[in-house]
């Protein structure tokens, strides 16, 4: 699997994750702030978002999706999975 398909170890399972092409500009976090957060490791050269919490209500659900859409990386995916 390439680096940029891969998504991150700090993203929790389920359906939707972020790749390895995220440049860390945390639009999703401030989308949808109750599923991604922002990696804060002072070690990283470059910072990147993840999904700690998978969307459990129909407006998390939305909230996602427009993140997804709109991620200047396309960096956030949606494996299909229904959890």
């Amino acid at each position: 699997m390439s680096d940029q398909i891969e998504g991150f170890a700090e993203n929790v399972p389920g359906k939707y994750y972020i790749t390895k092409s995220c440049i860390g500009c945390a639009l999703c976090a401030v989308i949808a702030p109750e599923n991604f957060m922002e990696n804060t490791d002072e070690e990283l050269a470059v910072g990147h978002n993840y999904i700690y919490k998978q969307p459990e209500t129909e407006s998390e659900e939305l909230l996602c999706k427009e993140a997804m859409d709109v991620c200047p990386a396309d960096a956030i995916r949606n494996n299909g999975s229904s959890n």
